[in-house]
């Protein structure tokens, strides 16, 4: 018989711990993309083949957060190089995208970016990603690297309860707002029936493998100058979209430096703008600046509210591509400018502004091996499954992060083609005297950032593991001003943020607060690891 308990019903707070082991190790926010990482480490692969492999499982198994359309950002510690590699596989406007032709068009939303349909695609660039990273970092070929998702996608997986509980929403909103021929594919694709799957379900995607393996059989050039971009093109001009073949042949990921700041002795390391890697380096930045002694104490969450406030300020004004931006990005994490900006927090919530410095629904998943190296993965639609789009036949969901363009000529974000826009998913790694600490990430659009500095703050500020540095109730300033908190964090503590000016909401969707992962490596080179206890997170280790 069929069990009839709810999987997402938790009358008692469960415990978990950091788990450790020595020869490899894998976490992300779905068991079959951990496993499909360990089944690669196991047959003689590195760290970066598993996040490889991970990474396109993803696809498959998690659909509601991204897809063979999106984007990736990854660090990678390349121990036998003993260096930290950035790797931005963030996909631009396509060259026909301008603000004249989106409103000229009426394709905006009263005088907006859309969020949906083909307005708001851009370049996808994680597929592309899998290649660069398997080319100059893996010991497997992409298509042993692909092998895990393709029989997933072929064969079937079980459903997990939040992915299940995220299809079921996402359907839900759809059925309202997808309307029009052009987003039939996604309802062929991603409904059974018409219904979403239940957890436990056994769900299957033969499109999405065929896909697979045929990106598998090009070494992905069949999305990017092959049969695969001829049908985006195709479907684009039939719709009115802008993306053209010709942008997914010119495209090419970028091998970045990382961004870094000194956080009391620990380095902190992100991707450069366009991506907001550097929103929770700015705050560190300021934080530093104080001395915070207790986790749960009103002094270190208004200090960290307020930091992240001020760096979101100045984010928000500057950062896009860098190219466009109003500011050299280095200047907003000069030393000097963080205790600037950590003079204007008082006792008082604030409203801020940016500064002009002096002159000078995502994935996330980590990996690493008995070698040493280890790698910090992000990979996003954006929201949910993304713009709607879905090109028939194929499986391939297009990310919509080009809603987040602006279309005002003096915002610094305003869209240009062939120009990347700011960029929310985040990788982060961390350093000690320049060896490596561990990869570590939060996933969740704005939230991403304000997860890096309270997990590296309760990581670095209150020694705790990798697993109570992610477990600890979180907090989210939102951009209309107020501070969401979980349903667990602390009445008493959020009245004391109240008294102090802030304007606190509790609420309910855990998802909405990130969901993060964590591997930290001792001196004798074994790993320890924390996984996200708020979704169906993994880890496997071996």
């Amino acid at each position: 018989m069929n069990p009839t308990f709810d999987p997402l019903f938790q009358k008692y707070l469960s415990q978990r711990f950091p788990l450790y082991a020595r020869n490899g190790m894998v976490c992300s926010s779905c068991p079959m993309a951990s496993s499909a990482g360990l089944q690669v480490l196991l047959s003689g692969g590195n760290a970066v083949d598993a996040v490889v492999a991970a990474a396109s499982t993803l696809t498959v198994s998690e659909p509601t957060d991204n897809g063979l359309g999106a984007d990736a950002f990854a660090l990678i510690w390349h121990e036998k190089e003993r260096k930290l590699y950035g790797l931005n596989s963030s996909g631009p406007a396509p060259m026909a995208a301008s603000a004249e032709a989106i409103l000229s068009t009426g394709k905006d939303a009263h005088g907006k970016m859309p969020r949906l349909g083909w307005t708001p695609v851009t370049v996808p660039g994680a597929v592309k990603a899998w290649k660069e990273l398997t080319a100059r970092f893996g010991k497997h070929s992409l298509g042993d690297n692909l092998a895990p998702a393709i029989r997933y996608a072929r064969d079937g997986y079980a459903i997990t309860p939040n992915i299940a509980k995220n299809w079921q929403n996402a359907l839900a909103a759809y059925r309202n707002v997808l309307r029009g021929d052009c987003f039939k594919a996604w309802f062929d694709t991603f409904t059974f029936g018409g219904e979403a799957p239940k957890a436990g379900d056994l769900v299957k995607l033969p499109d999405h493998a065929d896909t697979l393996q045929l990106l598998a059989e090009t070494d992905t050039d069949a999305l990017y100058f092959g049969e695969l971009g001829d049908r985006i093109d195709r479907e684009s001009r039939r719709y009115g979209g802008f993306l053209r073949k010709s942008d997914l042949e010119a495209y090419k990921p970028q091998w970045v430096e990382p961004i870094r700041v000194n956080y009391r002795g620990f380095e902190i390391c992100e991707i450069p703008p366009n991506g907001q890697g550097i929103v929770a380096l700015m705050a560190l930045n300021i934080l530093k600046e104080f001395k915070l002694s207790d986790p749960d104490s009103v002094e270190t969450k208004h200090l960290q509210i307020e930091a992240l406030k001020i760096a979101f300020a100045d984010a928000l004004h500057s950062v896009t591509d860098p190219f466009d931006m109003p500011v050299d990005y280095h200047d907003l994490l000069q030393p000097r400018y963080g205790a600037e900006r950590a003079g204007d927090i008082t006792d008082r919530a604030q409203v801020f502004t940016h500064k002009i410095p002096p002159k000078s629904g995502t994935v996330y998943l980590c990996a690493a091996d008995s070698e040493g190296n280890m790698v910090s993965y992000i990979q996003s639609n954006y929201s949910g499954f993304g713009s709607g789009i879905v090109i028939p036949k194929t499986g391939i969901a297009l990310q919509n992060r080009g809603s987040d363009f602006s279309l005002n000529p003096s915002d610094a974000n305003f869209i240009r083609p062939g120009k990347r826009s700011y960029h929310t998913i985040i990788p982060g790694f961390m350093m000690k005297d320049g060896l490596p600490v561990g990869p570590f990430g939060v996933m969740g659009g704005y939230m991403q950032p304000q997860g890096h500095v309270q997990v590296v703050s309760n990581y670095v500020d209150f020694n705790m593991n990798p697993q109570q540095a992610l477990d600890v109730p979180r907090f989210q300033w939102l951009r209309d001003g107020r501070v969401a908190v979980e349903q667990r964090f602390d009445p008493g503590l959020s009245e004391a943020l109240s008294s102090c000016g802030h304007d606190i909401v509790r609420t309910e969707p855990v998802g909405s607060f990130g969901r993060g992962q964590m591997i930290v490596r001792f001196d004798n080179g074994v790993l320890a690891a924390g996984t996200e206890s708020r979704t169906d997170s993994n880890i496997a280790c071996f």
